[in-house]
């Protein structure tokens, strides 16, 4: 299920959403490098509640474009890549890209309510959460019928959240909304009346 045997065409013809938000997270990483343009993009980007209050709402979606380093970059990425792919064939381009944006906004508009006015912050793993957080309503909604699913995704939610408050400098309010979100958007999406009418519709 979660195991990746596509070639790279066949990966990129059949997740284009997921395909596509790697690309741009790539793509925004490589360009921090560059002199004076990095730290354009790291200025206007980060997650700072201070300026979101100064009305800089921009601020509640950039940040998931936005690592703080290759490691941390290469996380997030290697998360979606591996379980990004089910969750779009699942829902489909738009309900998929509507769970990680929404998830991402909810980590970042949380993270500006709950914490500190000079608190800093990047990264996608908001949105990424959020992929857990809809597959842990897809089981909340299958339980038994789904046991493969159920013993690698419910080990795996455990295991991020232990590690969230665990790991040092990780925005832990940003994961738990996150997840939060995409459990409660999963919830509508994966209704059995919800799904019955997806296949109707096809």
């Amino acid at each position: 299920m979660f195991i990746r045997t596509e070639s790279f065409k066949q990966y990129l013809r059949l997740y284009p959403v997921v395909s596509t938000l790697i690309a741009l997270n790539l793509l925004v990483h490589v360009l921090t490098w560059v002199p004076i343009l990095g730290n354009r993009i790291f200025y206007y980007g980060v997650g700072s509640n201070a300026m979101i209050a100064d009305g800089e709402w921009w601020r509640l979606f950039t940040p998931m474009f936005l690592h703080g380093g290759i490691m941390h970059l290469l996380f997030n990425m290697f998360s979606l890549f591996l379980f990004g792919p089910e969750l779009e064939r699942l829902t489909g381009k738009v309900r998929f890209i509507t769970i990680y944006a929404v998830a991402g906004f909810a980590g970042t508009f949380a993270t500006y309510l709950l914490q500190p006015l000079d608190y800093l912050h990047v990264g996608a793993s908001g949105a990424i959460f959020g992929i857990f957080g809809a597959f842990g309503a897809l089981l909340y909604y299958g339980r038994r019928a789904l046991p493969q699913l159920r013993q690698i995704i419910l080990p795996i939610i455990v295991i991020s959240i232990i590690m969230t408050f665990l790991t040092p400098n990780v925005n832990a309010t940003a994961h738990i909304a996150g997840l939060i979100a995409g459990f409660l958007i999963g919830l509508s999406y994966f209704h059995p009346k919800r799904i019955v009418s997806w296949k109707k519709k096809r």
